[in-house]
C-alpha cells in the first residue's frame, strides 16, 4: 500500500526542545524520516557585538551563550586573551579557576540529568537534579553575587579572593554528593523505563562522531577517548589525577550516563584542588585598558557541552578585530537528524535531551 510522509513542527515553543529550537520532523507514520533543526531564533549577533566592545567588556556576554556553563566560558574567553598577551595568572586563581569551572560541570550535568528525566515523563527526577544544583549555585551567589551570569573569572585572574567559610561549604557539598548520587542511580539511572527509552536507541559510531566534530559526552559515548582537559591541558589541570569516562554503544543511555560518572571525576578534580590550594594574589597585574600585540590565537577548553574554543585576533588596539566562538552544542546539535532517522517519534525527544543543546549557545 503506498503511503505518504507528512511533516510535523516540533517547536520552535516546546518544553523538550531546551529552549526556542524548531525540528521540522518528516513522519512515515510514527517513525522519523528526516529531521531538521531550525536554529537562529535566539541569534543576538555575539561576535559582532564583541568586535565592537573591549576584551573585557566581551566576558560577560559568553555568561549568556551556555548560560549553564558561565563560569567554564569566562574561563575560555579569559584564557584565549592572556594567551594572545602571554600574560601569567596567579597560582591561587589558577586552583580557584579550577574548582569553580568543575562546579559549574557539575551542576550542569545535573540539569542535564533532571531534564531529560522529565524529558521521558520523570518528573520527580527533574527536582532532584535542581534541587541539588542549587547547593552550588548559592556557593557562586556567595562568591560572585551571582547565580548564572557570573563574570568572575577576570583576564589575570578572578576578580576576588574566596570569602571566609567557603572553602568549608564546598568541602561540606562534596561530603553530601555522594548522597545525590546514590538519589540519581536510584531513582534514575535504575529507573527499568528509562533503560528501555535509551538502550540502543540513535547510536553513534565512534567513525561518525568524529567525521561530524562531535565532541563532549556525546563523542566520548561513542568510545572516543579526548577530552581537551587530558589532549591539550590548559591551566594548571595537568596537576590534577582523574579519569575520562568513556561509553561502547554511543547510544541514548550512554550519552546520558557519562554525564553522571563525569560527575564523580569533577569531584576528584575539586577535592584535589581544595588540597592544594595555595595563598597568594588572585590577580596579576593587568593594565586598565587592554591593548594585546598584533597577531591571532586559538585556545579551546573543555566545556560541559564540549569542545569550546575562542579564536581572537587583535590588530594591536583595544578591541579584537575578530572574536569567533566554536561552540560544541552548535555542532553536536548536527546529529540530530542522522541520530533521528528511523526512531519513533517519541525517541527524538531522548536523543536531543542526550545532545545536551542549549540554544543560547547554538544561536549566540
Amino acid at each position: 500500500m503506498q503511503t505518504q510522509t507528512f511533516e510535523l513542527n516540533m517547536g520552535p515553543q516546546h518544553p523538550a526542545t531546551h529552549g526556542v529550537l524548531r525540528v521540522i520532523l518528516e513522519l512515515d507514520g510514527e517513525i522519523v524520516v528526516k529531521a531538521t533543526p531550525v536554529i537562529g531564533y535566539l541569534h543576538r549577533g555575539i561576535e559582532k557585538i564583541c568586535e565592537n566592545r573591549s576584551y573585557v567588556q566581551s566576558i560577560p556576554f559568553t555568561d549568556r551563550m551556555d548560560y549553564l556553563s558561565g563560569m567554564n566560558n569566562n574561563l575560555a574567553i579569559c584564557q584565549a586573551i592572556e594567551k594572545l598577551m602571554a600574560l601569567e595568572v596567579p597560582e591561587r586563581a589558577e586552583y580557584i579557576r579550577v574548582i569553580t569551572a568543575e562546579l559549574n560541570r557539575i551542576a550542569s550535568h545535573m540539569i542535564t540529568i533532571g531534564v531529560l528525566a522529565l524529558d521521558l515523563g520523570g518528573w520527580t527526577g527533574m527536582v532532584y537534579g535542581f534541587r541539588d544544583r542549587e547547593k552550588i549555585l548559592e556557593l557562586f551567589n556567595k562568591l560572585c553575587g551571582a547565580r548564572m551570569t557570573f563574570n568572575y573569572i577576570r583576564v589575570g585572574g578572578v576578580a576576588w579572593d574566596l570569602p571566609d567559610g567557603w572553602i568549608d561549604e564546598c568541602r561540606q557539598f562534596l561530603k553530601e554528593l555522594p548522597e545525590m548520587l546514590k538519589t540519581y542511580d536510584e531513582l534514575i539511572m535504575g529507573n527499568e523505563i528509562i533503560q528501555l527509552r535509551l538502550k540502543g536507541v540513535a547510536p553513534l559510531s565512534a567513525e561518525r562522531a568524529i567525521a561530524m566534530s562531535a565532541s563532549g559526552a556525546v563523542l566520548r559515548a561513542s568510545g572516543v577517548d579526548y577530552d581537551v582537559r587530558k589532549a591539550n591541558p590548559y591551566g594548571i589541570y595537568d596537576r590534577f589525577d582523574f579519569e575520562v569516562p568513556l561509553g561502547t554503544d554511543g547510544d541514548n543511555w550512554d550519552r546520558f550516563y557519562l554525564r553522571y560518572l563525569e560527575i564523580i571525576q569533577s569531584a576528584r578534580i575539586i577535592e584535589q584542588a581544595l588540597e592544594g590550594i595555595p595563598e597568594g594574589p588572585v590577580m596579576a597585574k593587568v593594565p586598565k585598558m587592554l591593548r594585546p600585540p598584533v597577531g591571532e590565537v586559538y585556545h579551546h577548553v573543555e566545556n560541559p557541552r564540549g569542545d569550546l574554543g575562542f579564536y581572537l585576533v587583535s590588530d594591536g588596539s583595544p578591541k579584537p578585530y575578530r572574536w569567533h566562538a566554536r561552540r560544541p552544542a552548535m555542532i553536536n546539535l548536527q546529529l540530530l537528524d542522522e541520530l533521528s532517522r528511523g526512531t519513533f517519534i517519541a525517541d527524538v525527544v531522548a536523543t536531543l535531551g542526550t545532545l545536551d543543546p542549549v540554544l543560547g549557545e547554538v544561536d549566540c
